[in-house]
């Protein structure tokens, strides 16, 4: 299922986004998906019958409603650093021996289609194409073996960095937590629909060219691990997004450097996942 938060005639909605419409859930009783997402198998199962025969007052041409990112201020936005084999060999850093972990406020999340606007203090802005894990049933010391059950789906990311005030200090969010930073979307695909998300190409593109091209068993930390290793320290919570780090081909990475400008198109795609398209804008 493609869960999507949208607007239309001045309303908000949650639904489902089908081939060509939109299908609102707030006939099936759900207003909001980080409330949809709460309710677990029974939510699910309740939509499905829902959107199989839904009223034609809920159902909107897909291309006529405005998405927003799929949980628009999701409670936790838990960010992984160096997470990629290939992008750790083009960082020149060691491997990790344990998750290197910051986060995002909820106030840097935009959906497709948005703009990221690039901030005036910051010379250095720069991408990072990324495979967002949601959390579904949530809970502290979970065992990796039951990752499973408490992941509920999966959304693209851009992890926007402005590198020369991440690197500015030893500690990294205030480089990753301007407004915009956290394109998300363009919907929440469940987690039955992605048959192994530890071998999904990732890649992403500036302007038409691909800058970015990997795959998720690329990951150092897979997805059990960082549940485990997460969950010991906080609460997991409905809705709560793990985003898994970014490989091999940063605009830091190359020589010289691919820093993003005003007027670019970046768009981020994991297998499975849709499109995420944001086009960049200087800030006024």
């Amino acid at each position: 299922m493609h869960i999507i938060t949208f607007e239309i005639n001045g309303s908000r909605h949650a639904g489902v986004a089908l081939a060509e419409t939109a299908v609102s859930l707030a006939g099936a009783g759900y207003t909001d998906v980080l409330t949809f997402v709460a309710g677990g198998a029974e939510a699910l199962a309740k939509a499905a019958e829902y959107v199989a025969n839904p009223p034609a007052e809920a159902v909107f041409p897909l291309a006529d409603v405005k998405l927003l990112a799929p949980i628009p201020r999701p409670q936790k936005i838990i960010c992984i650093g160096l997470n990629y084999h290939d992008h750790a060999i083009e960082s020149k850093m060691a491997l990790p021996e344990k998750p290197i972990v910051f986060s995002k406020y909820s106030t840097s999340v935009i959906a497709t289609g948005e703009n990221i606007v690039l901030p005036k203090m910051s010379t250095k802005p720069d991408y990072e194409a990324e495979f967002g894990v949601v959390i579904g049933p949530g809970g502290k010391n979970i065992k990796a073996a039951d990752w499973k059950s408490h992941v509920y789906g999966y959304v693209n990311i851009n992890d926007v960095s402005a590198r020369d005030i991440q690197l500015g200090s030893s500690q990294w969010m205030m480089g990753k937590t301007f407004d915009t930073f956290c394109p998300m979307g363009p919907w929440l695909v469940t987690a039955d629909e992605i048959a192994d998300p530890h071998n999904l190409p990732i890649w992403l593109t500036v302007n038409g060219e691909k800058l970015q091209n990997s795959n998720t068993k690329e990951l150092i930390f897979n997805i059990p691990h960082l549940i485990e290793y997460l969950s010991a320290i906080m609460t997991l919570e409905p809705g709560d997004i793990i985003s898994t780090g970014t490989p091999a081909g940063v605009g830091l990475g190359w020589n010289p450097p691919k820093w993003l400008k005003p007027g670019d198109e970046v768009v981020v795609c994991v297998e499975g996942l849709g499109e995420l398209k944001n086009t960049c804008v200087a800030e006024e």
